[in-house]
């Protein structure tokens, strides 16, 4: 029975660790029906749905790419990187600009998403670990952790995990 309790107190001690870690503020967006959140901090900008220019070659998640302001920036459909269904895109429909590091070097690149939501404070006692899918085929490591607001429920992303070290390169090289 001690031992019990001493592992849920050291995983207690994990979640309100991952909590302090992970509090802040993030930028909300959907895709289908859930709701993903990124730090506010890696996101440069949202611009409407603009002409992407596909890039022969590249994975279907990576859409092509955009001209902003004289910057060539890749597009990642995170529907596609996620496995989703591709939709049409809404008047909702935006390309959040991020900016992260990969390898050591940073990354700029753009990700579509259905739309944005808002910015949300999560304090570090709405932050649960990711729940562990042993059982499925899925590789969440890209999940920093689970955000509750009100009753939702908010994936929290680490945007330089959502693209293996290939597929950034492949990223990279498609702006190229």
């Amino acid at each position: 029975m001690d031992t019990e309790s001493e592992t849920e107190k050291s995983s207690d001690g994990a979640a309100a660790e991952l909590g302090r870690r992970l509090a802040g503020k993030y930028m909300t967006f959907q895709l289908a029906r859930e709701e993903y959140g990124l730090e506010i901090l890696k996101v440069r900008e949202i611009i409407g749905l603009m002409e992407i220019t596909r890039v022969p070659r590249t994975r279907e998640f990576i859409r092509g790419v955009i001209n902003l302001r004289g910057k060539v920036i890749p597009v990642v459909d995170l529907r596609l990187k996620f496995d989703m269904e591709r939709c049409e895109p809404t008047d909702q429909t935006v390309i959040i600009v991020v900016q992260c590091a990969v390898d050591g070097r940073p990354l700029t690149m753009g990700l579509l998403v259905d739309q944005v939501l808002e910015v949300l404070s999560i304090d570090p006692g709405q932050i649960e670990p990711a729940p562990s899918l042993a059982h499925a085929q899925l590789d969440e490591q890209f999940i920093l952790g689970v955000g509750k607001h009100d009753k939702r429920i908010v994936f929290l992303l680490d945007i330089a995990r959502i693209l293996s070290t290939d597929e950034a390169k492949e990223v990279v090289h498609a702006a190229a």
